[in-house]
């Protein structure tokens, strides 16, 4: 008999605690879900859905490191409208009933964040289990990134919570800060239900081969390279606050998966390593339960 490890992240009744990281994963691709067994999943995250539609950076936008990968994509996507009128109900009845669907919202300033969110939430039709605010946006009004200013995300979550919806927020906060336990505490006091951290960190390279060879690249840094950043980050967030959070930064296997889930993640999200193995979520889960397994535990409550 094979382990239980289903976890309930504010609400969110989740088969197993691995999902994706936003943006890293397009269930509209048909070679992507041939590829990557979605059924796996514990939840899908959608990419970052804006007010307005945007194009994006131009080219580059992503350059491999050394163990990681900068990525400049700039937030491209439809707008909240056409997301809501056009692709709400594909990407949903693209995904496994027992797959919720998380999308995850930024915005350059509050009355951004709040319209974007009351959008979906209003528009929802119980299709959507949960919102994750994407709060490393600069806020245009003072040059501020809402993850990086205690008081300006308390009252960003604050707004989110009491005036705009009644689905769960989870806060992905940004490790470009010098305490995180700042934010951390800012948003739990604000009122969100969960926090997922790392988002990338910031990062330059010099790009020495290809097409756009001979210039440099800013952007954020994601994968192994980062991966003990994110453990340490996680383990301040779990010591600060008494509600779920999702641990992500680098996280490639099981055994890491693992670490995570000894500082007292909750749940992962995997996102750099499902490009070079498209895979790597559904070995994840499986090697969770082979562990599981192997020491006698029923369920993943008996792990943490």
């Amino acid at each position: 008999m094979k382990p239980d490890l289903s976890v309930n992240i504010a609400g969110i009744i989740m088969q197993n605690p691995v999902m994706n990281a936003a943006g890293t994963f397009d269930v509209e691709s048909e070679p992507a879900r041939a590829l990557t067994p979605i059924e796996r999943m514990g939840a899908f995250v959608q990419k970052s859905i804006t007010l307005n539609p945007r194009e994006g950076n131009p080219q580059p936008r992503i350059y491999e490191t050394p163990a990681g990968m900068i990525n400049r994509i700039g937030l491209q996507n439809v707008g909240v409208w056409k997301f809501v009128e056009e692709k709400l109900a594909v990407i949903y009845r693209l995904l496994p009933s027992n797959v919720p669907l998380i999308v995850s919202v930024a915005g350059e300033s509050m009355e951004e964040y709040l319209e974007t969110a009351l959008i979906l939430a209003e528009n929802s039709k119980k299709m959507i289990a949960a919102l994750e605010i994407n709060v490393s946006c600069p806020n245009v009004a003072d040059g501020l990134v809402f993850g990086s200013d205690p008081d300006l995300l308390f009252k960003l979550v604050r707004g989110l919570k009491s005036k705009v919806t009644t689905l769960p927020l989870i806060i992905k906060l940004t490790p470009n800060v010098t305490d995180i336990t700042l934010a951390v505490k800012a948003a739990a006091e604000g009122g969100a239900d969960a926090l997922s951290l790392i988002n990338t960190l910031k990062a330059k390279a010099f790009i020495r081969r290809g097409p756009n060879a001979g210039q440099f690249i800013e952007g954020g840094l994601s994968g192994p390279a980062i991966r003990a950043v994110a453990l340490e980050r996680v383990d301040k967030a779990v010591k600060a606050v008494d509600i779920p959070v999702v641990g992500m930064g680098g996280i490639s296997n099981f055994e890491d998966a693992l670490d995570f889930f000894r500082v007292g993640a909750a749940a992962i999200a995997v996102g750099t390593a499902i490009f070079s193995n498209p895979l790597a979520i559904a070995n994840i889960v499986e090697g969770l339960e082979q562990h599981l397994t192997k020491r006698g535990y029923s369920n993943i409550a008996e792990l943490k």
